[in-house]
């Protein structure tokens, strides 16, 4: 068992602390929020996150999980010593490390005997230096600095965080090491290998990864607009493509562009560091700005249909959050196309089995409309825009929305469903980068 501090209690900071209580660690978690703090002593999960809530409530009763608004009463707790804190873009792009500054600040002070602390925001390369730096001037005691970035995808965190495909470990200090390989050994006993390195190397190593798997999705994203033009299949350029052990079958899908909390923000990172040092990532440039059009890719295809004026239309919205099993909606794709959709006169009404609540408390969300279920926001509606790939979006009732629909008219974002088949069905069905009926 290993004493356990997490501070901050964001998406990642929460499922760290819960993922390591569950293996039998003694932890506790700190924040500034005092309110969300005691609702997290009553029990309550702060975010959703499919099996979050069981492993959370289990440790709470089990006495391994705790919450505190006291940086003392933390530091004084961990032996190891996690900083999970925001570190959101700047307006020129680069990654705000304030928050984690200022902790250091204050860590050097707090400690009476050595501590490893680590990283596990995502952040520039250089970071666990300046966390040094930081913590050096008031420390005196030993001490280490570790990068271990998180690899968790909303949706599947608790299953990644407990079965990690790889866990990647910045450091050179040898006691760090053999504590961090300690702490970890019980999630890889399958075999999965726990990659050892020096603290820049695995401070890119997540920046490199994001950015990868934006550039990929945002290629297909290119390639199916491509099809369209020239009267290809995207579904059959992707599966032709997959099947290729050089690329796989994995971030193929396209569709309105990604949102989140990672990918949009990491790539805006990685090319102001970039910038920083005198190297431009070309490649990042474009995929920034593609993926920023694909967002409102559909909006000229539904103002097409109604032959250019959209006011008064209604246009019902499944899915809000930026992908499916998370009521995450940063940069979501689908208030992007909400935007547009309101600035070209029409009205709409949304519906997302856990995001609504976070929408209504964007600036955007007192301008439109909610719908209890998905066959509600369709009732009297001129057409269905599909801007998640919800699982109960996937085989609903065309007979009843048919009868709901004012017109049989489908905009989807994410090709949920087979172009002829809906085409059988009646439907007008508009998707990205396959046959259309324009």
């Amino acid at each position: 068992m290993k004493k356990i501090t997490v501070v901050g209690t964001g998406y990642v900071g929460l499922v760290t602390g819960t993922c390591f209580a569950e293996t039998g660690n003694d932890v506790l978690c700190v924040d500034i929020d005092v309110n969300k703090v005691e609702m997290m002593r009553q029990g309550k999960v702060p975010i959703y996150e499919p099996n979050l809530d069981t492993y959370f409530e289990r440790n709470i009763s089990a006495g391994r999980l705790n919450f505190t608004t006291s940086l003392e009463e933390g530091v004084d707790h961990g032996n190891i010593i996690f900083l999970a804190l925001p570190t959101p873009p700047g307006e020129d792009g680069s990654a705000d490390l304030s928050y984690i500054l200022n902790v250091a600040d204050q860590l050097g002070e707090l400690m009476q005997d050595y501590k490893v602390v680590v990283d596990k925001s995502t952040v520039p390369v250089g970071t666990a230096e300046k966390v040094h730096d930081a913590i050096a001037k008031k420390a005196t005691v030993d001490f280490a600095v570790v990068s271990n970035p998180e690899f968790l995808r909303e949706g599947f965190a608790v299953s990644d965080f407990m079965r990690p495909d790889r866990v990647v470990i910045g450091t050179q200090d040898e006691r760090a090491m053999k504590e961090m390989k300690r702490l970890y050994q019980p999630f890889v006993r399958q075999g999965n290998p726990i990659y050892f390195m020096d603290e820049k190397s695995a401070e890119l190593t997540k920046y490199a990864a994001n950015s990868f798997l934006a550039t990929k999705i945002t290629f297909m994203n290119e390639v199916a607009n491509f099809c369209e033009l020239v009267g290809a299949d995207v579904d059959n350029v992707r599966v032709g493509i997959g099947s290729d052990s050089r690329i796989g079958k994995r971030f193929l899908f396209p569709g309105i562009g990604y949102g989140g909390s990672c990918f949009p923000k990491d790539v805006q990172a990685l090319v102001k560091s970039g910038v920083e040092n005198g190297f431009q990532f070309q490649i990042l440039d474009a995929v920034t700005k593609v993926n920023h059009d694909q967002k409102t890719i559909l909006y000229p295809k539904i103002k097409n249909y109604f032959r250019g004026d959209l006011k008064d239309k209604k246009i019902a919205i499944w899915g809000l959050s930026f992908k499916p099993d998370t009521d995450d909606i940063r940069e979501a794709p689908a208030l992007y196309m909400i935007e547009k959709l309101l600035e070209g006169g029409a009205k709409v009404i949304a519906h997302d089995p856990e995001a609504m609540e976070n929408v209504k408390a964007h600036p955007i969300g007192k301008k439109i409309s909610f719908s209890e279920n998905e066959y509600e926001a369709v009732t009297g509606a001129d057409a269905l825009l599909i801007c998640t790939e919800w699982g109960l979006y996937r085989n609903p009732d065309f007979e009843k929305m048919k009868a709901l629909l004012n017109d049989t008219v489908i905009f989807d974002g994410r090709n949920l469903f087979d172009v002829q088949e809906m085409n059988q069905r009646g439907y007008f069905y508009s998707s990205i980068g396959r046959n259309l009926n324009l």
